[in-house]
């Protein structure tokens, strides 16, 4: 083949090659510190470009949705935003193409900004930074920008590379400025993915609606995904039986970028699995059965540490949707102290039911349950057996309930903590097991009403407790390291002149969770 021909194929190969390849929309995570605005800022872009009149809005959580500006449309994770959900922040952020840093213009940066801006360099996206609540009498956002250049982000308004907007979700200043910033980012950057082969992307929401059963929110990375299709997850498999979009209107296909509701997995898969669309039911079964034992090794392994030395809180965790679930199953595993661990014994999206009690009662077991009901039946048990069940709508609530509950089991440690040394200079009186003694205060302080050990030629002889103390011949709590002072001793032991009393108290002492 000559070269000029050789170059015409390699031209028209690389072009067929192309032919697959579309330019989709971004999307976006929106991250930040806890109350500075992220959810506010989602709620003033979907005011103003999702109107309520279009398919009556959107009536419920589904872990993401699409806007459009120019023309051109933008998906947006919808990821809890509290600092509590830091993972799945994180993993939003490996999702996502663009990430927008939310700081309130009158705080500043604060721990969880730190946070998301660590998440966000270790995904390696571009990012926006959106200074929020510059209506605020006291915003600054010029100081804003000036902490950002000591985490190492410089913004363009600084001479630097990384994109800012100054916004109010208030007045709504900035939000469509905001909204071409993501546009020219996208631009930019020319996000694309194929759509001709099978589809894949992850589990954005998941949960148990029902009258519909298993409702998942996918985002589709690659390929388009249709009705009909054998759909896969480490956890979860089935034939999807309808698409809908973010606002519940069916359709016929997802194509990559766009979230998509689906109905079809005989269970719930977990949020954050990668999917995948398989030729049938036996072979997207395969591939989870091969998972799963995957999965029973790693748990044998880790069942089989010791544990006889360890003193376990058992918790059973429902939750509402899978993301919640996650989210305080991550936490959670983070709550540990030396010697004492916190199981979760089950933890699935669904309300109470009676096998929960059960469990928790065989187990003894604490219920924690986030945004679920309990039914009748298991209602009914836990209050014949005594098994404790408690309500969560809010997630710090919940968290802070189980630190408290591991925090009771928690025995306290007696510790020793040294006061001071008298050295003894006479001994005016002696009856029985008590003495009234003379000495100096040679270390630290003296103190009444606490014990003391009696140390010899440098040799412990025996203990013994201050009851009483007097400096200049006056009642005293205290004496001070370099004072002469009188006091009542009390032991089995009779001390001698040049004897010294070491002063000491026990303390307990619970470690901190």
């Amino acid at each position: 083949m000559e070269r000029s021909e050789e170059n015409f194929y390699f031209r028209f190969m690389v072009q067929k090659q192309k032919t697959s390849l579309m330019l989709r929309p971004p999307v976006v995570v929106i991250m930040g510190h806890v109350d500075h605005g992220k959810s506010s800022i989602l709620e003033a872009i979907k005011d103003l470009k999702i109107l309520a009149k279009e398919s009556g809005g959107i009536t419920q959580h589904i872990g993401a949705y699409e806007i459009e500006k120019d023309g051109k449309k933008i998906t947006f994770i919808d990821t809890p935003g509290h600092e509590i959900f830091s993972q799945m922040r994180s993993r939003g952020a490996k999702i996502a193409d663009i990430a927008i840093l939310v700081i309130a213009a009158e705080e500043g940066i604060k721990p969880q900004t730190k946070e998301a801006i660590s998440h966000i360099k270790s995904a390696g996206i571009p990012f926006i930074v959106a200074i929020n609540k510059i209506d605020k009498p006291t915003a600054d956002p010029q100081r804003v920008k000036r902490e950002l250049s000591q985490e190492g982000i410089l913004v363009e308004s600084m001479g630097g590379k990384i994109p800012s907007v100054n916004v109010s979700t208030f007045t709504k200043e900035g939000i469509e400025e905001l909204l071409e910033m993501i546009n020219l980012t996208a631009e930019i950057e020319e996000f694309s993915a194929d759509i001709s082969v099978p589809a894949e992307g992850v589990v954005i929401e998941a949960l148990m609606d029902p009258l519909k059963g298993s409702t998942s929110t996918l985002l589709v990375s690659k390929g388009t995904l249709k009705i009909g299709d054998v759909i896969g997850t480490s956890s979860a498999f089935g034939k999807i039986k309808n698409l809908s979009d973010f606002q519940g209107n069916s359709v016929k296909e997802a194509l990559p970028a766009m979230p998509v509701i689906v109905f079809g997995f005989e269970n719930v898969p977990m949020v954050g699995e990668g999917f995948s669309i398989f030729p049938d039911i036996e072979s997207a079964k395969l591939a989870m059965r091969e998972r799963e034992i995957g999965k029973k090794r790693e748990r044998v392994i880790s069942d089989n540490v010791e544990e006889s030395d360890r003193r376990t809180l058992n918790l059973i965790i429902k939750a509402d949707v899978s993301g919640s679930l996650e989210a305080i199953e991550g936490v959670l595993a983070n709550i540990s102290v030396e010697n004492y661990k916190l199981k979760i014994l089950k933890s699935e999206v669904g309300m109470v039911n009676e096998s929960d009690v059960k469990l928790a009662k065989g187990s003894n077991a604490k219920i924690l349950a986030f945004r679920v009901k309990v039914n009748s039946v298991a209602k009914n048990l836990a209050e014949r057996e005594k098994v404790k069940i408690i309500i969560f709508e809010v997630v710090y609530e919940l968290i802070e309930t189980a630190r408290k509950l591991i925090d009771k089991m928690i025995e306290p440690e007696v510790v020793r903590v040294d006061i001071g040394r008298i050295k003894i200079l006479a001994v005016f009186l002696t009856e029985k097991n008590r003495q009234i003694l003379g000495g100096k205060v040679v270390d630290g302080e003296a103190r009444k009403r606490v014990s003391c050990e009696i140390i010899r030629n440098d040799e412990k002889i025996g203990e013994g407790k201050i009851i009483n103390l007097q400096r200049n011949k006056k009642e005293a709590e205290k004496v001070p390291k370099g004072d002469e002072c009188g006091m009542l001793h009390e032991s089995d032991v009779k001390v001698q002149e040049g004897d010294v009393l070491a002063l000491y108290t026990k303390e307990s002492r619970k470690e901190s969770l």
